[in-house]
């Protein structure tokens, strides 16, 4: 006679009571957070944001360079910094973020063929932008005396515009080969290839600028030069790696049927990129304003790249959301690439919460790296608990926009952006810096308003919409690409 445990009808009572003991068994922090889940997700997001670290680092080593051969030359160079990143920088990064979806869902669902083919079509589409910007750069004088720049500065950063011009087709193509390989998880080798760039674009801007008679002009083309090498150690890497064998075939003609199905993604990325640049680039304009304009412009922009380098360090993990949840959509697993996202929001907050840590009790060392003034550095003692609520913020909203890329909602994640910083934050942000007694913390307390209407709105988004896989053919609809299969992944 047979036992009892043999008996079909039992099993799923013995396995719901096995499932029980095993959980009993396990740590109050193996319960809160999926450990494999966790560890695969740390080993994905190192490398990619020790990469990103990397290529960030490029064309700012460039403004450092350019910025010690005397006062005029650093104002020109960060004014152009910052003008290349809001006008073209950002655009590019956020238009790379169709193949987050696109290449994503294709790897899941083991269609390799189709991620050469929706590479080719981003750098096809990235071409075709990357020489509007070129032009636009092209007139950067005028424009900024437009806007009311002093004029010298304005010709020294239009100066260095012209010679970061090569540079902008070298970046768009270097997004879209990022997110091609970080999609099939294809990171540990980009280390390697950004890193050794950097490395070699610090002798290349030295030469340039100090051995030559470039001079000034020399900063921004070696930071060309150093994203072209980028590009090419990366083309390099996709064409003779036998791990792209499946998903690079060659230069294919078919990547033009899918431009458009790259546009419905890539123009929506751009916006939700462009969207959180400008509204911190506009707190700097409206601290610009205000009385002691050199004590709160410097204030605003120590704050701002602060959070940049937060966000730098959190990106990472909104890749890790993006290719996660991607994967798992494409290969039908809707169940998974939830518990993706919840392992990949613990371990946001987590590392928000350590940054922070970091910043409460280093906050005047952290100051003095800017500035030496005590006024300025006691100021941003002051502001420390107000970016730390920011940064958390940011954190989290940085996953959920990674998972809105990964689900192909960039169309949803582009209005709420809107609204949550042109129609919430920066108002606020307007109406307590210049209507108050707030001044600076006023300013920024608007765009932590913006950041928690936005990451709220996310939330809420990913928790209400149905998580489908998207249409990868070409023959997709033309109204919306963002259409499920006959059986939802609900």
């Amino acid at each position: 006679m047979s036992s009892d445990r043999s008996s079909p009808l039992l099993q799923p009572a013995l396995q719901e009571e096995e499932d029980r003991s095993t959980t009993r068994g396990r740590t109050w922090w193996q319960r809160a957070l999926d450990v494999e889940e966790g560890k695969r997700q740390v080993l994905f997001s190192m490398p990619m944001i020790l990469t990103s670290l990397a290529y960030y680092g490029i064309p700012l080593a460039s403004v450092m360079f350019a910025g010690h051969l005397g006062e005029l030359e650093l104002a020109g160079a960060t004014l152009a910094n910052s003008w290349a990143t809001v006008t073209g920088f950002a655009f590019m990064t956020g238009s790379s973020g169709a193949l987050e979806t696109l290449c994503g869902q294709g790897f899941g669902a083991k269609l390799y063929q189709t991620l050469g083919i929706h590479l080719q079509a981003s750098c096809i589409v990235s071409l075709f932008f990357s020489t509007l910007i070129s032009i636009f750069w092209y007139y950067t004088e005028p424009i900024l005396i437009l806007l009311h720049q002093d004029s010298q500065i304005a010709k020294m950063a239009a100066l260095y515009m012209k010679f970061l011009i090569p540079g902008i087709f070298a970046y768009g193509f270097l997004q879209n080969i990022l997110r091609f390989l970080q999609t099939q998880s294809i990171v540990l080798p980009l280390v390697t290839l950004s890193v050794v760039p950097f490395v070699i674009h610090i002798g290349i801007a030295y030469a340039l600028v100090h051995w030559t008679v470039l001079g000034f002009e020399g900063a921004p083309l070696a930071a060309s030069i150093s994203l072209w090498l980028s590009v090419l150690g990366l083309a390099i890497y996709v064409a003779c790696s036998k791990r792209c064998k499946n998903s690079w075939r060659g230069i294919s003609f078919e990547s033009f049927s899918y431009i458009f199905i790259n546009l419905r993604l890539a123009l929506p990325s751009a916006a939700m990129v462009c969207l959180e640049y400008w509204a911190f680039e506009i707190l700097v304009f409206l601290a610009g304003l205000m009385k002691n304009s050199e004590i709160t412009t410097s204030l605003i922009a120590m704050c701002v790249n602060t959070e940049a380098i937060a966000y730098m360090i959190t990106y990472g993990l909104s890749a890790t959301a993006s290719t996660r949840v991607s994967n798992e959509l494409g290969a039908g697993n809707a169940d998974r690439a939830k518990n993706a996202m919840s392992v990949t929001l613990k371990l946001s907050i987590l590392l928000a919460v350590a940054f922070v840590l970091a910043l409460a009790f280093g906050h005047n060392v952290w100051a003095g790296l800017f500035s030496d003034s005590s006024s300025i550095i006691a100021e941003f003692g002051s502001m420390t608990p107000l970016l730390a609520i920011s940064i958390t913020l940011d954190s989290v909203q940085g996953v959920l926009s990674g998972v809105a890329r990964g689900c192909g909602w960039q169309h949803l994640a582009v209005y709420v952006n809107l609204v949550t910083y042109c129609c919430i934050g920066v108002p606020i942000a307007v109406l307590l810096g210049f209507k108050s007694k707030l001044h600076v913390k006023g300013l920024w307390i608007g765009l932590i308003c913006g950041v928690a209407s936005q990451a709220a709105t996310l939330l809420v988004i990913t928790l209400r919409t149905k998580w489908t896989r998207l249409d990868l053919s070409a023959d997709i609809d033309k109204e919306d690409p963002r259409i499920p299969l006959s059986s939802p992944l609900a």
